[in-house]
């Protein structure tokens, strides 16, 4: 019995770091959002795979010593171009290399919607069916929804503890 309580405390220690974590970086995400009249909605575009190439990549698969040892690994990412030659690219990862070249070569077109962000002179794309509104509405409540679960998590873990340390206040133990 004592060894389960120590395995759900740790556990329930582990989670809360974890829960502290995903409502920081929630709270950072959000903050970073920008107002959706930042962006210049340019239109749909069709893009067409021209290329596959390695890049290296932050290895989140691994834990302890292999991601110390392996603190990146390689990547395929599918290379996209515009067909009406504006210029504007996009890429996506692919599982593997022969996955990615099999893209390239049925040379199947994507359409995506360009939104330009004047500020920054930079752009990004999303679905077709997407507007700047709906892109960060979509953001939005991600983070919301994590930072909500993260904040649950906190109250009921400070809840539990203050119950659990309100019995062994009245009975000496739990």
């Amino acid at each position: 019995m004592g060894k389960l309580k120590s395995i759900i405390f740790v556990v329930g220690i582990m989670l809360l770091i974890l829960a502290a974590a995903m409502g920081y970086l929630s709270i950072k995400y959000l903050s970073a959002i920008l107002p959706a009249d930042s962006y210049e909605d340019k239109g749909v575009y069709i893009f067409s795979p021209y290329q596959v190439l390695p890049v290296q990549v932050q290895n989140t698969g691994a834990s302890g010593r292999d991601r110390r040892m392996n603190p990146t690994k390689t990547a395929y990412m599918v290379y996209y171009q515009d067909i009406s030659g504006s210029g504007y690219q996009w890429s996506e990862q692919a599982l593997t290399r022969e996955l990615g070249q099999k893209i390239v070569d049925a040379g199947a077109t994507v359409e995506r919607r360009v939104l330009e962000i004047p500020a920054d002179r930079s752009y990004i794309t999303v679905e077709p069916d997407q507007t700047a509104e709906s892109y960060t509405t979509g953001l939005r409540k991600k983070y919301i929804t994590a930072l909500v679960l993260a904040g649950v998590y906190v109250l009921l873990y400070v809840a539990a503890w203050c119950v659990t340390g309100g019995m062994k206040r009245r009975t000496g133990k739990i």
